[in-house]
């Protein structure tokens, strides 16, 4: 929302601000020295506003300059590693109806799934290299931390691991997309450090999917995982994202 307030008081001087981003701009316009200012206030009023919506534009697209982050384009042949715990496996649904074997066929690309049920983040963090070096993928889909959640481990350990695990991609040249895990609850909702470990290494990012299928009782199989119709919707969110960031 923008105000505008006028203040004669200071020489004709017209305030704006933008409360939904905490910023105020003030254009003031004042006789040049020794001429004599013979304008009405309406029209000081209507050049200054003039003056001080072009500063409010400026602000906003000051505010909006960041890009989406972007992903190098996945070749043909290009392998893509779906990592991760039960979610990945796909449990509560037949191996073909899996996330990975579906987004598979969405996308054309080699997508192989290496998720194990029942898995802590700090059991996946000490997998993950020798399924990085077995693979060769060209792209990591990381979605763990639900049994971290769901054995009360904290937060900030599983926060620290997908980090690690992030690293440990980096450093071989592999782009990640990061999937975020609900917590289980009446209205189940990731927590807030996926998304900002998304912002901290400049990952695409999908953090609705799971959340919406987990709050509809026709797309789980149980509290904690989809059924088939909710594998197909987290794979086409995610196919979405891998066109928007580039990769495909």
């Amino acid at each position: 929302m923008f105000t505008i307030e006028y203040v004669p008081e200071l020489g004709g001087a017209l305030r704006a601000g933008m409360s939904s981003r905490s910023c105020v701009c003030a254009a003031f316009e004042t006789p040049e020295s020794g001429a004599i200012d013979t304008r009405t206030d309406a029209e000081r009023m209507k050049r200054l506003l003039r003056t001080c919506c072009l500063l409010l534009f400026g602000v906003a697209l000051a505010g909006c300059g960041g890009s989406a982050p972007k992903l190098s384009k996945l070749p043909a042949d290009a392998v893509v590693l779906a990592f991760g715990d039960s979610l990945t496996f796909g449990t509560g649904a037949q191996p073909e109806a899996s996330y990975p074997a579906v987004l598979e066929k969405l996308i054309g690309r080699k997508v192989w799934s290496a998720g194990t049920p029942g898995e802590v983040s700090a059991t996946g963090l000490a997998r993950l290299p020798s399924a990085l070096d077995s693979y060769q993928p060209k792209l990591l889909i990381l979605c763990h931390g639900g049994n971290d959640f769901l054995r009360r481990l904290g937060d900030a350990q599983a926060a620290e691991n997908l980090r690690a695990m992030i690293r440990l991609a980096r450093q071989r040249g592999i782009d990640v997309v990061l999937i975020a895990v609900p917590k289980p609850g009446l209205f189940p909702s990731p927590p807030d450090f996926y998304e900002s470990i998304a912002k901290e290494f400049g990952l695409p990012y999908e953090d609705a999917a799971l959340k919406a299928i987990l709050r509809d009782n026709d797309l789980k199989s149980d509290i904690a995982h989809p059924n088939a119709k909710g594998y197909a919707k987290l794979a086409a969110a995610i196919a979405a994202l891998l066109k928007k960031s580039g990769a495909l």
